[in-house]
């Protein structure tokens, strides 16, 4: 299909008509050293709604983390997150969370295993009593019911995921011993009979069924997070035998007809199965559980991803992106080199030639060519779940492998779009959270998403914000402080309690405070690839010396003690993205903050600046600020950080338009060409900035004109008239 339908125009449709490296390089990890290690499972905390934070002992279940890390997160109850905007986000879906009836989820399970539904209708979408995706909500609910316990520990919602649990296996019971047909193996569990498995196996295409893996991997993974995070032992024991079911029928298929399978658009979608089984057999040790995991190998795409074979355009990337995830599990699991390969080749396509200035990718749940941003621009970009899952796929490389660039990708993700997903505005009955994000001129977000994918996925992001502002090295002698969300980090089994106080992603310093405890620790700051207006670093009033590069981590190594104080000091500075495709087509961000101009015109917004800049080269010049924290105004329009999320049109992308160099009120007449790479005169000039002294100005252009003359892109006379230019303009510091 050149133009596949998309799971969200059927959804459209259906509501006009319904009623109401050296990455990876380890040695594999024995069976029982994994971890279930999603993002979903390493990421809330311990606090109460008000007050002070306060340590609760866990509940959770983990296993051991694989032997294959360099990295470790941290459990979801040792970070707490601090007041701030993204408390403010998780405080929306905590209340979602506690006032969503139990029963509503459980409908479609009750229904398929011929028990009372209790009158409860399903919660509508795609979850539906007869949706062919139904089920998956209710997994992804699990998720959010415990990751919101293991935030807050609140006895009412360890009461609603055990009776969550409970209910299931119920229905799995049920359904082993009466279902209508009965299942081939009594492991079954799923809200629909196991007809859209069977009929996978014949090849049977979407949307006659929908992804019935994807539904399965949901539930599974609901499951296991609520043996992780809360300690359910019944969750563990239904998930395990669901591994069985799994196994009894994909373990006795041949690899091409599997492989078939997986290639299937859509229908054979299936989340992130090998991840849940690899995590599974962690904690079981059942050799069942890691074959059934291979058994989803999607090996034309592992293949070309691990020869570094670019072949995903025109793929589904929410299908795929999951995909590989799993594949870094098994690479924990087996050592095979062709996981970690694929892995890290594939992050590699999609986190820069297909990444879009708010960190997401795809057009129509789609990816496109190699580069193709300016092109693809539209209403339909940037899958929330996309997103979510590219942050995993981060999250999991950098524990093999600390490289900086993995966490800029996650901290350009988090904070606008995942921040952004979310609609400020309290719901009980909806998550409000956003399915695609446009980045197309004169867009508008839209929310709810009942019973969506990316409302499913979008309940779990907000409720784990914390997962990665802090990691650990594997011998426990150093801590990476990789994001500047407001938080505390408890390390008990070294006695040390640490504070950062932020107000990000609002400017302002950042302090580290060590308010119980010590002993000597490595402390990794990162340094964003963004921070290029400084990065300062002071202990105790005291600026330390060390050399911080943009897109590295600062080390301090040291004997800390109790109340010592780590400041960190990082401008925001004004900068400009281009678009990979049209270098004229751009974005405007405040350090890590999108910027969007607030218009409702649906064509390209032209931008000059370059004509109001000074010696100092600073967009500050030319952008100013409005007033309020964050907001600028240029051209007459209102710039507005993207994580502000409202219903306000918006663009996330403008038109830079420099046609003639000029400096200042002097118009040299010359056109500003641009050379092979798109990028014109008075770009290449003003990356040198800022300039000392009109002189270091002067002599720069000259050698500037002179490199125009020398390929072709000046006549000798145009080069003249843009020194002559230079020479009488007079810009200030």
């Amino acid at each position: 299909m050149s133009q596949p339908p998309t799971r969200r125009h059927l959804l459209r449709l259906a509501a006009g008509t319904a009623a109401a490296a050296p990455l990876l390089h380890a040695t594999p990890a024995a069976a029982r050293t994994a971890s279930t290690a999603s993002t979903t499972s390493t990421a809330s905390t311990a606090m109460p709604l008000a007050g002070t934070p306060a340590h609760v002992p866990s509940t959770a279940a983990p296993a051991a983390v694989p032997a294959t890390w360099s990295v470790h997160p941290f459990p979801l109850d040792q970070v707490t997150l601090g007041d701030g905007v993204f408390r403010r986000k998780r405080d929306l879906m905590l209340d979602y969370a506690r006032a969503y009836p139990a029963d509503r989820i459980l409908a479609v399970f009750r229904a398929n295993a011929g028990l009372d539904t209790r009158g409860a209708r399903p919660p509508g979408g795609w979850e539906t009593a007869d949706g062919n995706l139904r089920g998956h909500y209710g997994g992804h609910f699990l998720t959010l019911v415990s990751q919101a316990y293991a935030d807050t520990r609140e006895a009412a919602l360890k009461t609603k995921l055990d009776q969550l649990v409970a209910a299931l296996g119920e229905c799995q019971q049920a359904l082993a011993e009466h279902g209508s047909p009965k299942p081939s193996h009594p492991g079954y569990l799923a809200a629909y009979p196991e007809t859209q498995f069977i009929l996978l196996e014949s090849y049977t295409t979407y949307p006659t069924i929908w992804a019935p893996y994807y539904t399965c991997h949901k539930i599974m993974r609901g499951l296991l997070d609520a043996y992780t995070l809360a300690g359910n032992a019944q969750a563990l024991a239904i998930a395990s035998k669901m591994g069985d079911w799994v196994h009894s029928r994909l373990g006795r298929l041949p690899k091409a007809q599997l492989e078939r399978m997986w290639s299937i658009y859509i229908a054979g979608e299936y989340g992130g199965m090998n991840e849940v089984l690899a995590d599974l057999h962690a904690l079981t040790g059942r050799a069942e559980h890691l074959a059934a995991a291979r058994c989803f190998d999607n090996t034309a795409l592992l293949d070309a991803c691990a020869g570094d074979r670019d072949i995903l355009e025109g793929r589904h990337a929410n299908q795929h992106i999951p995909q590989f995830t799993g594949y870094v599990r098994l690479f924990d699991h087996t050592g095979d080199e062709k996981y970690a390969a694929a892995a890290r080749n594939f992050w590699h396509m999609v986190a820069g030639p297909r990444t879009y200035s708010l960190g997401g990718t795809g057009q129509g749940e789609m990816f496109r060519a190699r580069n193709a941003i300016a092109a693809t621009l539209g209403d339909n970009n940037a899958e929330t779940c996309a997103t979510y899952n590219m942050l995993k796929l981060s999250r999991q490389l950098f524990f093999h492998e600390p490289d900086p660039a993995y966490m800029d990708h996650y901290e350009r993700g988090l904070t606008n779009h995942i921040l952004a997903s979310r609609r400020d505005a309290a719901s009980t009955v909806s998550p409000e959270v956003t399915y695609f994000v446009g980045m197309g001129p004169g867009v508008v977000r839209e929310y709810d998403n009942t019973g969506t994918c990316c409302g499913g996925t979008g309940m779990e992001n907000h409720t784990k914000y914390q997962d990665s502002v802090y990691f650990r090295s594997a011998d426990g002698n150093a801590v990476y402080v990789n994001l500047h969300l407001a938080s505390t980090l408890r390390l008990p089994e070294r006695g040390l309690v640490i504070e950062q106080a932020s107000n990000y992603p609002a400017e302002g310093v950042r302090t580290l405070t060590f308010r119980e405890g010590g002993g000597t620790l490595d402390l990794k700051l990162r340094v964003p690839s963004w921070a290029t207006a400084g990065f300062t670093v002071a202990v105790n009033g005291v600026r330390q010396q060390g050399q911080a590069v943009p897109g590295s981590y600062l080390t301090l190594s040291r004997n800390w003690r109790r109340g010592d104080r780590v400041t960190v000091s990082a401008p925001y500075r004004l900068r400009v993205e281009r678009a990979l495709d049209d270098p004229t087509v751009q974005s405007l961000f405040h350090g890590p903050l999108l910027l969007v101009a607030r218009s409702r015109e649906t064509a390209f917004r032209q931008f000059s600046f370059y004509r109001d800049f000074t010696l100092r080269g600073d967009l500050a010049d030319a952008v100013r600020p409005e007033g309020r924290p964050q907001h600028f105004t240029t051209h007459g329009l209102t710039l507005a950080p993207f994580h502000i999320a409202d219903d306000a049109a918006y663009h996330a992308y403008f038109r830079r338009t420099e046609p003639v160099v000029v400096f200042g009120t002097t118009d040299s007449g010359v056109a500003n060409r641009a050379r092979g790479d798109g990028l014109t005169f008075l770009d290449v000039l003003w990356e040198q900035a800022p300039f000392a002294t009109s002189a270091r100005f002067v002599d720069a252009v000259r050698a500037l004109a002179d490199v125009w003359l020398s390929e072709g892109l000046f006549a000798r006379s145009e080069r003249d008239r843009v020194a002559a230019a230079a020479g009488v303009a007079n810009l200030r510091r």
